[in-house]
């Protein structure tokens, strides 16, 4: 049976209330099978099958959930079950949770949580929204550097069971400030009686909990790190920034970066669960903004309307013009996006990424060039295809050149790069090439 039968399958055993089939359905998943077919129904449809999973299984699936999706469920549970739920949860997850919720939801869920637990939470909430220190967590195996090794793995047998993550452990002198990390496995080959300073990595990377939790995840990316210690502003060790946390935050990010760059504002959650109204209102105001700057090229046409009156075999070539020039820069633009999301290049290599896209157009417009004059030489003759070749390549080297650098300076001004990229650039360079196009065919025709 194909996975889009079994989803059908569980949508409809909720719709036919049959329990008793509901519950095998789900002993046959895993949990983020579960969570997966949960968020593709409604609200009402998905508390059944939610409320009949094993206590021990309710939490995996609980948090595979996207959190409106985690709020919607909270709704529809008693407060014994709302409040059993949201304790055991990690405290980073939970925290995410809260932040994200109705005020209702959030009071609610606050107060039912433990002391300690809500502590924990609410030092997690007082780190801005994307800061490290809003993603990590606090339960852990924390080693002073004076341990010995055999002493430091009864410190992790005591209380590793209450840790989301052991596989690194930090280490740290008096004050609990942070010296380095060691892993787990390093202590399993080691001497008992070795000491934990002998053996620690004192050039382990760190962050600062303020740090935004983006740059943080990539660094785990680049560095190939399982967990990444975090540190106030002082060097004391407050917590771990593991690596579930980290993919999860790369692939929001990447996510985001995708709606921006098709010039759209991101939607959060699930594509099955998002409705049109929200669809419609991320999409149409960047639409919008395009159609009103496209007006730009309608201008340009405008202003040469007497050399297209002149030579109107110039109008033929005009969609393709644009269309190669939009395309060369969106090229740039998406490259240089992704550059500068892992940090490949930065601000200050913006002459080096010019020069380089510039001789990458250049090389682009000779080639397309060639086949455009072909084309050209073919349908209306050697002048007009000589202006549409000369115009290829300068459209090109300049539709190159905007697309990569826009994204640098957006950097710099502090927008988001990805905002202005394919579908931005694209409709800048339309407009602009073709006061190219005709720039070349008033030089060249003598129009």
């Amino acid at each position: 049976m194909s996975e889009g039968e079994r989803a059908e399958e569980l949508i409809d055993l909720v719709h036919r209330n049959d329990l008793t089939g509901i519950r095998l359905w789900l002993a046959e998943h895993r949990p983020y099978e579960i969570a997966d077919e949960l968020v593709r129904m409604t609200s009402t449809e998905a508390i059944v099958p939610f409320r009949l999973l094993d206590k021990d299984r309710e939490l995996e699936v609980f948090e595979e959930l996207d959190p409106g999706q985690q709020q919607a469920v909270l709704l529809g549970l008693r407060d014994t079950a709302f409040h059993e739920l949201l304790e055991e949860m990690e405290p980073d997850d939970r925290a995410r949770l809260i932040g994200e919720a109705p005020a209702k939801i959030a009071t609610r869920a606050l107060a039912g949580l433990s002391p300690a637990e809500r502590r924990m939470t609410a030092e997690l909430l007082g780190y801005p929204e994307d800061s490290v220190g809003r993603y990590m967590t606090p339960e852990t195996v924390v080693l002073h550097r004076d341990l010995t090794v055999g002493r430091a793995l009864e410190v992790v047998r005591a209380k590793g069971a209450e840790a989301e993550s052991i596989y690194t452990l930090p280490v740290v002198s008096d004050g609990r400030r942070l010296v380095g990390t060691v892993a787990l496995s390093d202590l399993v080959v080691n001497d008992d009686s070795r000491l934990l300073k002998d053996i620690v990595d004192l050039f382990a990377p760190r962050v600062k909990a303020y740090e935004p939790v983006e740059d943080a995840a990539r660094l785990m990316q680049e560095a190939n790190l399982v967990s990444l210690p975090v540190v106030d502003s002082e060097d004391r060790f407050v917590g771990l920034l593991t690596f579930d946390d980290a993919l999860e935050v790369i692939e929001a990010a990447d996510t985001e970066d995708m709606a921006r760059q098709s010039g759209a504002a991101p939607v959060g959650g699930h594509y099955a669960s998002v409705g049109v109204l929200r669809l419609v209102g991320a999409r149409v105001v960047w639409l919008m903004l395009l159609i009103v700057a496209s007006t730009l090229t309608v201008n340009v046409m405008q202003a040469f309307e007497s050399a297209l009156d002149a030579v109107t075999a110039l109008a033929l070539f005009v969609p393709m013009l644009i269309g190669t020039g939009g395309n060369v820069g969106a090229q740039s633009a998406t490259a240089i996006v992704r550059a500068l999301a892992v940090g490949e290049v930065r601000l200050r290599d913006l002459p080096r990424v010019i020069w380089k896209e510039a001789r990458v157009g250049l090389l682009l417009g000779v080639l397309l060039a060639a086949l455009a004059m072909v084309i050209g030489t073919l349908l209306v003759g050697v002048d007009v295809a000589l202006v549409v070749g000369l115009s290829v390549i300068a459209v090109c080297v300049w539709a190159a050149v905007i697309g990569s650098s826009m994204p640098l300076l957006a950097r710099r001004v502090g927008v988001d790069p990805a905002v202005v990229s394919s579908p931005m650039v694209a409709t800048l360079v339309d407009a602009t090439g073709l006061l190219i196009y005709f720039s070349i065919a008033s030089l060249v025709l003598g129009i």
